[in-house]
């Protein structure tokens, strides 16, 4: 489902619980950052296990994320920035999607919803909350 605006999220919600997928998909954008704790604890709620795509939304109560790794975000930027001060022109440097990613899962909202997550799946992630 497309949300454009915070507003949108009840129609979302209400077409999501009568659909009753096996899980959610969340992605970045700017509602889901405004919109984050309504967005948990829907899926909490309604026990729809649900990804992330930015791993806060997992700290402040979400199931699990697949992410880019922010710190490492931060040093490629820093290496881009060096560049251009030192005289490159950003045309002229190459495009990079995120090298490194991270898994977190958080075990507190698996508990509440009902779902045991797999050891080899534990042993995967880069942070578990627990």
């Amino acid at each position: 489902m497309e949300l454009e605006r915070p507003a949108d999220l009840e129609n979302a919600f209400a077409a999501i619980a009568k659909e009753r997928p096996d899980g959610l998909i969340i992605l970045r954008s700017p509602v889901v950052a405004v919109s984050a704790k309504r967005i948990t604890e829907f899926a909490e709620k309604n026990r729809f296990p649900a990804i992330y795509g930015d791993s806060q939304l997992v700290e402040s109560g979400g199931l699990m994320s697949y992410a880019p790794d922010p710190l490492d975000l931060d040093r490629r930027t820093a290496v881009y920035v060096d560049k251009i001060l030192k005289g490159s022109k950003p045309a002229d440097l190459p495009v990079e999607g995120p090298k490194k990613f991270e898994v977190v899962i958080n075990l507190k909202t698996a508990q509440q919803i009902g779902l045991d997550i797999p050891p080899a799946v534990l042993k995967r992630a880069d942070k578990v909350i627990k």
